[in-house]
Protein backbone atom coordinates (compact mmCIF):
# COMPACT_ATOMS: atom_id res chain seq x y z
CA UNK A 1 0.00 0.00 0.00
CA UNK A 2 2.81 2.43 0.67
CA UNK A 3 4.61 1.71 -3.02
CA UNK A 4 0.63 2.41 -4.06
CA UNK A 5 0.49 5.61 -2.12
CA UNK A 6 4.21 6.64 -3.44
CA UNK A 7 3.36 5.96 -7.23
CA UNK A 8 0.01 8.23 -6.67
CA UNK A 9 2.21 10.97 -5.79
CA UNK A 10 3.99 10.78 -8.89
CA UNK A 11 1.31 10.87 -10.89
CA UNK A 12 -0.65 13.20 -9.16
CA UNK A 13 2.55 15.25 -9.28
CA UNK A 14 3.29 14.37 -13.01
CA UNK A 15 -0.35 14.91 -14.55
CA UNK A 16 -1.11 18.35 -12.52
CA UNK A 17 2.18 19.28 -14.33
CA UNK A 18 1.10 18.24 -18.10
CA UNK A 19 -2.30 19.73 -17.40
CA UNK A 20 -0.87 22.97 -15.97
CA UNK A 21 1.72 23.73 -19.07
CA UNK A 22 -0.69 22.21 -21.48
CA UNK A 23 -3.63 25.01 -20.72
CA UNK A 24 -0.52 28.13 -20.01
CA UNK A 25 1.06 27.53 -23.98
CA UNK A 26 -2.34 27.01 -24.64
CA UNK A 27 -4.08 29.96 -23.40
CA UNK A 28 -0.53 32.33 -23.62
CA UNK A 29 1.03 31.12 -26.67
CA UNK A 30 -1.64 30.87 -29.67
CA UNK A 31 -3.54 28.02 -28.54
CA UNK A 32 -0.82 25.72 -29.22
CA UNK A 33 -1.13 22.59 -27.16
CA UNK A 34 2.25 21.10 -25.38
CA UNK A 35 1.31 18.13 -23.82
CA UNK A 36 -1.78 17.08 -25.83
CA UNK A 37 0.38 17.84 -29.08
CA UNK A 38 -2.07 15.84 -31.28
CA UNK A 39 -4.79 18.53 -30.10
CA UNK A 40 -2.72 20.92 -32.35
CA UNK A 41 -4.27 19.02 -35.58
CA UNK A 42 -7.54 20.56 -34.39
CA UNK A 43 -6.36 23.95 -34.07
CA UNK A 44 -4.23 24.01 -36.99
CA UNK A 45 -7.04 22.63 -39.53
CA UNK A 46 -9.89 25.71 -37.31
CA UNK A 47 -7.51 28.27 -38.03
CA UNK A 48 -6.20 27.70 -41.34
CA UNK A 49 -10.30 27.43 -42.88
CA UNK A 50 -10.79 30.55 -41.30
CA UNK A 51 -8.02 32.32 -43.19
CA UNK A 52 -5.65 32.97 -40.09
CA UNK A 53 -2.30 34.16 -41.00
CA UNK A 54 0.65 32.02 -41.39
CA UNK A 55 1.59 31.41 -37.69
CA UNK A 56 -1.09 28.96 -37.95
CA UNK A 57 1.71 26.77 -39.50
CA UNK A 58 4.09 27.16 -36.43
CA UNK A 59 1.74 24.85 -34.64
CA UNK A 60 3.05 21.70 -37.06
CA UNK A 61 5.98 22.17 -35.56
CA UNK A 62 5.33 20.84 -32.68
CA UNK A 63 5.43 17.52 -33.91
CA UNK A 64 8.33 16.76 -34.97
CA UNK A 65 9.91 18.89 -31.87
CA UNK A 66 8.17 16.18 -29.69
CA UNK A 67 9.33 13.29 -31.88
CA UNK A 68 13.05 14.44 -31.50
CA UNK A 69 12.84 15.35 -27.41
CA UNK A 70 11.08 11.55 -26.91
CA UNK A 71 13.66 10.09 -28.73
CA UNK A 72 16.17 11.44 -26.84
CA UNK A 73 14.18 11.52 -23.79
CA UNK A 74 14.69 7.61 -24.59
CA UNK A 75 18.15 7.65 -25.14
CA UNK A 76 18.11 9.63 -21.46
CA UNK A 77 16.43 7.05 -20.06
CA UNK A 78 17.98 3.76 -21.42
CA UNK A 79 19.35 2.98 -18.06
CA UNK A 80 17.15 2.27 -15.57
CA UNK A 81 19.16 4.34 -12.60
CA UNK A 82 18.29 7.39 -15.11
CA UNK A 83 14.54 7.41 -14.77
CA UNK A 84 13.79 10.15 -12.68
CA UNK A 85 16.58 12.11 -14.55
CA UNK A 86 14.51 12.71 -17.32
CA UNK A 87 12.00 14.62 -15.07
CA UNK A 88 15.41 16.91 -13.68
CA UNK A 89 15.66 17.20 -16.75
CA UNK A 90 11.68 17.89 -17.94
CA UNK A 91 12.20 21.01 -15.23
CA UNK A 92 15.88 22.11 -16.46
CA UNK A 93 13.45 22.27 -19.09
CA UNK A 94 10.75 24.34 -18.00
CA UNK A 95 13.44 26.88 -16.60
CA UNK A 96 14.89 27.77 -19.28
CA UNK A 97 11.20 28.07 -20.96
CA UNK A 98 10.64 30.24 -18.54
CA UNK A 99 13.87 32.47 -18.38
CA UNK A 100 13.34 32.65 -22.08
CA UNK A 101 9.75 34.14 -21.70
CA UNK A 102 10.65 36.33 -19.66
CA UNK A 103 13.77 38.02 -21.31
CA UNK A 104 11.02 37.94 -23.94
CA UNK A 105 8.49 40.37 -22.44
CA UNK A 106 11.10 42.29 -21.30
CA UNK A 107 12.39 42.30 -25.15
CA UNK A 108 8.60 42.87 -26.38
CA UNK A 109 9.61 39.94 -29.06
CA UNK A 110 6.41 38.23 -30.24
CA UNK A 111 8.60 35.35 -32.12
CA UNK A 112 9.42 34.40 -28.00
CA UNK A 113 5.88 33.33 -27.72
CA UNK A 114 6.56 30.38 -30.01
CA UNK A 115 10.08 30.02 -28.86
CA UNK A 116 8.66 29.17 -25.54
CA UNK A 117 5.67 26.95 -26.54
CA UNK A 118 8.53 24.75 -28.35
CA UNK A 119 10.30 24.18 -25.41
CA UNK A 120 7.81 23.63 -23.25
CA UNK A 121 6.78 20.89 -25.86
CA UNK A 122 10.28 19.82 -25.66
CA UNK A 123 9.70 19.15 -21.36
CA UNK A 124 6.50 17.26 -22.12
CA UNK A 125 8.03 15.39 -24.87
CA UNK A 126 10.55 14.02 -22.13
CA UNK A 127 7.94 13.04 -19.40
CA UNK A 128 5.90 11.39 -22.25
CA UNK A 129 9.36 9.41 -22.51
CA UNK A 130 8.95 8.62 -18.87
CA UNK A 131 5.69 7.57 -18.98
CA UNK A 132 6.23 4.82 -21.79
CA UNK A 133 9.77 3.77 -20.35
CA UNK A 134 8.53 3.06 -16.55
CA UNK A 135 4.68 2.53 -16.78
CA UNK A 136 4.88 0.91 -13.71
CA UNK A 137 5.87 4.28 -12.07
CA UNK A 138 2.62 5.86 -12.76
CA UNK A 139 -1.02 4.46 -12.52
CA UNK A 140 -1.46 5.38 -16.22
CA UNK A 141 -0.41 7.44 -18.93
CA UNK A 142 0.00 11.97 -17.34
CA UNK A 143 -0.21 13.84 -20.58
CA UNK A 144 -3.28 12.67 -21.78
CA UNK A 145 -6.48 11.74 -20.04
CA UNK A 146 -8.83 10.10 -22.83
CA UNK A 147 -7.48 6.44 -21.80
CA UNK A 148 -8.00 7.38 -18.27
CA UNK A 149 -11.19 8.55 -18.11
CA UNK A 150 -12.17 5.35 -20.51
CA UNK A 151 -10.69 2.85 -17.60
CA UNK A 152 -12.31 5.20 -14.77
CA UNK A 153 -15.96 4.88 -17.11
CA UNK A 154 -15.28 0.84 -17.16
CA UNK A 155 -14.31 0.45 -13.72
CA UNK A 156 -17.27 2.80 -12.65
CA UNK A 157 -19.91 0.26 -15.00
CA UNK A 158 -18.06 -2.53 -12.97
CA UNK A 159 -18.91 -0.89 -9.47
CA UNK A 160 -22.45 -0.45 -10.11
CA UNK A 161 -23.16 -3.77 -11.56
CA UNK A 162 -21.38 -5.37 -8.62
CA UNK A 163 -23.43 -2.91 -5.98
CA UNK A 164 -19.67 -1.16 -5.30
CA UNK A 165 -18.73 -4.60 -4.47
CA UNK A 166 -15.42 -5.28 -6.69
CA UNK A 167 -12.19 -4.46 -4.76
CA UNK A 168 -9.82 -4.50 -8.18
CA UNK A 169 -12.34 -2.02 -9.79
CA UNK A 170 -12.46 -0.22 -6.95
CA UNK A 171 -8.52 0.12 -7.39
CA UNK A 172 -7.93 0.37 -10.49
CA UNK A 173 -10.66 3.66 -10.70
CA UNK A 174 -8.88 5.11 -7.96
CA UNK A 175 -5.35 5.10 -9.53
CA UNK A 176 -7.38 6.46 -12.47
CA UNK A 177 -8.70 9.20 -10.38
CA UNK A 178 -5.11 10.54 -9.06
CA UNK A 179 -4.04 11.48 -12.75
CA UNK A 180 -7.68 12.59 -14.20
CA UNK A 181 -8.26 14.85 -10.72
CA UNK A 182 -4.31 16.35 -10.82
CA UNK A 183 -4.58 16.92 -14.12
CA UNK A 184 -7.99 18.77 -13.95
CA UNK A 185 -6.40 21.20 -11.07
CA UNK A 186 -3.14 21.77 -13.43
CA UNK A 187 -5.55 22.90 -15.89
CA UNK A 188 -7.22 25.13 -13.73
CA UNK A 189 -4.03 26.66 -12.15
CA UNK A 190 -2.66 27.32 -15.72
CA UNK A 191 -5.48 28.71 -17.20
CA UNK A 192 -5.69 31.74 -14.18
CA UNK A 193 -1.79 31.90 -13.91
CA UNK A 194 -1.72 32.04 -17.99
CA UNK A 195 -4.30 34.82 -17.78
CA UNK A 196 -2.81 36.69 -15.19
CA UNK A 197 0.67 36.29 -15.59
CA UNK A 198 1.00 34.96 -18.91
CA UNK A 199 4.17 32.51 -20.05
CA UNK A 200 6.85 33.12 -17.41
CA UNK A 201 4.96 31.30 -14.71
CA UNK A 202 6.05 27.67 -16.37
CA UNK A 203 9.03 28.69 -13.75
CA UNK A 204 6.55 26.75 -11.19
CA UNK A 205 6.76 23.32 -12.35
CA UNK A 206 9.82 23.51 -13.05
CA UNK A 207 10.63 24.28 -9.76
CA UNK A 208 8.69 21.50 -8.62
CA UNK A 209 10.48 18.53 -10.51
CA UNK A 210 13.81 20.24 -9.78
CA UNK A 211 12.87 20.56 -5.90
CA UNK A 212 11.23 16.91 -5.91
CA UNK A 213 14.65 15.50 -7.49
CA UNK A 214 17.01 17.03 -5.16
CA UNK A 215 14.79 16.11 -1.77
CA UNK A 216 14.31 12.26 -3.70
CA UNK A 217 11.04 11.64 -3.25
CA UNK A 218 10.77 10.46 -6.03
CA UNK A 219 13.54 7.79 -5.95
CA UNK A 220 11.94 6.41 -3.19
CA UNK A 221 9.41 5.55 -5.36
CA UNK A 222 9.94 2.17 -5.89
Amino acid sequence: MDTLKKTGTITLLLALIAGYCDTITFVAADAIFSAHVTGNFIVFAYQLVKGSEWQTWIKLLTFPVFILSVIVGGRIGAAPKNRYRLLLFEGLILLLAAVTAMLGTQQNNNWVVYVVAMVVVCAMGLQNAFGKLYAKETHGPTTMMTGNVTQASLDLGTLVKTGFNHPEAALSLKKQLYAILGFLAGCFLGAIAGKLWGLPVIILPGLLLIYCYITRPLEQAR
